[in-house]
C-alpha cells in the first residue's frame, strides 16, 4: 500500500488492519535502518586511527562527537518506534494518549511515532514553554 492509497481510504476505515499493517511495516523499516546505523557507527569508531596532527585529531574528534549525538537522537527515536509498535499490537496506535481522538493519517505519515493529536501536542508544548516542564 502506498501513502496515497492510505489517504484515499474513507475515514470510517481509520486504523483498519491494512492501515495498521502499513504503519507496522513503516516503523519496522525505520527501526531496521537505525539498528544498521548503530552497527555502522560502532564499526566506524573502532576503525578510526590516531591522527598525529592535532588539527586532524580535533576534526576527527568533532566528527565522532557529532556521530555519537546523532546516534543518541536515533536511540531516543528507536525507543519511540518500539512504543509505537507496541501500541499497534495493543490496538491503541493512531489514537491520542491525551484525548483518545484519532491522530490522523497525515500526521502519522509525517511522524509515525506521534502519540498526540496536533492540537494536544500544541497544548503540551505551550505548557512546557509556560511552566518549563
Amino acid at each position: 500500500m502506498t501513502p496515497e492509497e492510505l489517504l484515499a481510504m474513507p475515514e470510517t476505515d481509520y486504523m483498519n488492519p491494512a492501515q495498521l499493517n502499513f504503519f507496522r511495516q513503516l516503523l519496522m523499516r525505520m527501526r531496521d535502518e537505525m539498528l544498521h546505523n548503530v552497527t555502522t557507527t560502532s564499526e566506524h569508531l573502532r576503525e578510526s586511527e590516531e591522527m598525529p596532527d592535532p588539527a586532524d585529531r580535533a576534526t576527527q574528534e568533532e566528527e565522532h562527537s557529532l556521530e555519537l549525538r546523532t546516534r543518541d537522537r536515533e536511540r531516543k527515536l528507536l525507543h519511540k518506534i518500539e512504543g509505537a509498535l507496541q501500541r499497534i499490537e495493543q490496538g491503541e496506535y493512531g489514537y491520542c494518549e491525551e484525548t483518545g481522538e484519532p491522530i490522523g493519517l497525515k500526521r502519522l505519515l509525517a511522524r509515525p511515532t506521534a502519540t498526540l493529536t496536533l492540537e494536544a501536542q500544541e497544548r503540551h508544548e505551550q505548557r512546557e514553554r509556560q511552566f518549563g516542564h
